[in-house]
């Protein structure tokens, strides 16, 4: 977890070392708690430095986390999220998308990790990531009263 200890996000670095700006995109995305998009990122940033980063840093600090298991990429969203969930890095991972509110939550689960190993290795397939993303309406909404 980051040194700054943010309750909502369950990172271990471990032996991983992140310089000042990787570890300040860390905490910004640990503290939004739902997708940000690399350019509101640029402006987060900004905001808490007083300096506009270039497109480029934001993108290579982005990569780093994600190629360390830290955040994950919504595709659908073109965006990131701080990783919720202490699992392991090869471990497929689903993200639930509320297309009401814009609320992400993310899962794991076992029997889907079997289901798609046992898929790809019928298919002679080596799969490097395994995101899964759904879209619909979250319990919130589904339980909230409709207003007209």
């Amino acid at each position: 977890m980051s040194d700054n200890g943010h309750a909502g996000c369950a990172h271990a670095h471990g032996h991983i070392r992140l310089t000042p700006a990787r570890q300040l995109v860390l905490d910004k995305l640990c503290a939004a708690r739902r997708p940000v998009g690399a350019y509101d990122m640029i402006d987060i940033v900004a905001d808490a430095t007083g300096k506009r980063p270039a497109p480029v840093s934001i993108y290579r600090a982005l990569d780093f986390l994600l190629e360390n298991g830290l955040v994950h990429r919504l595709a659908s969203r073109n965006a990131y999220m701080a990783c919720a969930h202490r699992h392991a890095r090869s471990a497929p991972v689903a993200f639930l998308i509320c297309d009401q509110c814009g609320c992400v939550t993310e899962a794991t689960s076992p029997a889907v990790e079997t289901s798609l190993e046992q898929l790809a290795a019928a298919s002679g397939f080596r799969a490097q990531t395994r995101v899964i993303e759904l879209t619909g309406v979250c319990r919130a909404c589904a339980d909230a009263p409709e207003t007209l």
